[in-house]
């Protein structure tokens, strides 16, 4: 009796298979879990796989706890929580590599494990099929994380470990969620400046409560404000611009034509001096005084472009939680989690950790400088409807991952900056909008997002089962 990781070790030893499937000893495969498995090996050229799972309470194998449906591969979800851990196949020569179980791990020996296999594997399919059940019972830990505490401290150095390996620093926290769902706090490594750039029309009060929450709350002080007006005529907001003005840290840019948000939020980075942009929308007001470092410790990462922040309506539900692609009447894209309450932890905690997405919104997005000009800025022929997704997704084509976190709050008091009216013209623009991003990611919208199971409802965001 070495320990689990190394009897583990001391299986790998004896298999002579040229891949290893790790199966605890007390749970059950569903008849088709290796067949499924061998099918994704042989056409796809895996290097590792895995499946979604269920948790049932013993003896009982129909009595299900509860039904995982995972998102695809995302390196932030993975040091968040272990989401990929059953039922796992990978290659044996990865283990040459990457090495063996980590007897230090023991009580998280498999995140470290899968921290460590999918940085070395190339092709990683995962197969949406609940194959693996996950026996639960009193001592065990998918009942009861305090029946083995010494498994949250060694999930945190195991999180901790695979990110300085990255070159990274961070401080690993449990959530509120989970023990063992983290909170990464990464450093931030240079205080660049951060160019705030809001789009704006009249609404002297939503405007002034915005800025305001943004002068008085935030504790990261190297930034700017750009405002890109849009043909106001309102006495209050053209003397407010000029109290503005008078603050070094503000600048006003001006476009009287048609509304258009795309072009709007070109002007603005035309103008913007920061290494990095925040589109922000005027009718938001900062909650976190952290906001601005909650979106910077991901997006000064090499492999992100941008970072979104979790947004309430002001009755405290959610108004956005990340973007799903093809959900929604139109099949386009939806908000997670949309007018559930703030409480709630989400979907398999998913409410609690910073992870990768398709898209966010640009009501409040913070992106590089360099990729917002990489991808040319946003398409000025979506005026209105799904061009921020428009843009995350030509962010996501040059390889960019795009992160969502619930750590940045603020208010959205949404639609009050272009009203609530419905026109003929107005729902003509619209479909045609949606017609030219449906033809554009046509391949994307067809294959479905890489973050949101095919099993869950495309009908709304609340991760429900289809």
């Amino acid at each position: 009796n070495k320990g689990i990781s190394e009897n583990t070790n001391a299986c790998i030893e004896m298999a002579s298979g040229e891949y290893i499937g790790l199966l605890d000893h007390d749970d059950l495969l569903h008849p088709a879990a290796l067949y499924n498995v061998m099918e994704a090996i042989c056409e796809k050229n895996a290097d590792m796989t895995y499946t979604d799972e269920a948790t049932f309470e013993s003896p009982n194998v129909n009595k299900i706890i509860t039904a995982h449906f995972k998102p695809d591969y995302a390196v932030d979800n993975l040091r968040a929580n272990n989401y990929i851990c059953h039922f796992t196949v990978f290659k044996k020569e990865l283990l040459a590599i990457v090495g063996v179980f980590r007897h230090e791990y023991d009580g998280s020996q498999d995140h470290d494990m899968m921290l460590r296999l999918t940085s070395a594997s190339k092709i990683i399919v995962h197969i949406p099929k609940l194959l693996y059940y996950w026996r639960s019972h009193p001592q065990s830990v998918s009942q009861d994380i305090t029946a083995k505490e010494y498994a949250i401290s060694a999930g945190k150095n195991a999180v901790r470990d695979s990110i300085e390996k990255h070159g990274l620093k961070a401080v690993v926290e449990s959530s509120r969620a989970f023990p063992t769902i983290y909170r990464i706090k990464y450093e931030i490594q240079h205080k660049d400046k951060v160019s705030i750039i809001i789009p704006n029309r009249d609404h002297y009060d939503d405007l002034k409560r915005c800025i305001d929450s943004i002068f008085i709350r935030s504790t990261y002080k190297n930034f700017e404000i750009v405002i890109v007006d849009n043909g106001s005529v309102e006495e209050d907001v053209i003397n407010y611009y000029k109290t503005l003005e008078e603050d070094p840290r503000v600048k006003i840019g001006y476009l009287n034509d048609e509304f258009n948000y795309s072009k709007l939020n070109n002007l603005g980075a035309s103008l913007a001096d920061g290494k990095y942009y925040i589109l922000l929308n005027n009718d938001t007001e900062v909650i976190t005084p952290e906001w601005i470092e909650e979106l910077l410790m991901f997006v000064q990462r090499d492999d992100v472009a941008a970072a979104g922040a979790m947004l309430y309506y002001p009755d405290n539900t959610i108004q956005h939680a990340g973007v799903i692609l093809g959900v929604g009447t139109h099949r386009v894209a939806g908000h997670a989690f949309h007018r559930e309450s703030k409480e709630w932890i989400g979907y398999m905690g998913r409410l609690c950790y910073a992870q990768d997405v398709s898209a966010v919104t640009a009501a409040c997005m913070m992106v590089k400088a360099s990729a917002y000009k990489e991808v040319c800025g946003f398409d000025e022929t979506i005026k209105v409807a799904y061009n921020d997704v428009d843009f995350c997704l030509k962010l996501r084509q040059k390889g960019y991952l795009i992160v969502w976190t619930p750590h940045a709050e603020l208010y959205h008091y949404e639609s009050k900056s272009r009203g609530l009216d419905d026109t003929p013209e107005k729902r003509k623009r619209f479909e045609n909008e949606v017609e030219r991003f449906q033809s554009r990611w046509k391949k994307e919208l067809a294959a479905g997002d890489p973050y949101y199971n095919p099993n869950l409802t495309l009908d709304k965001g609340d991760f429900s089962i289809r």
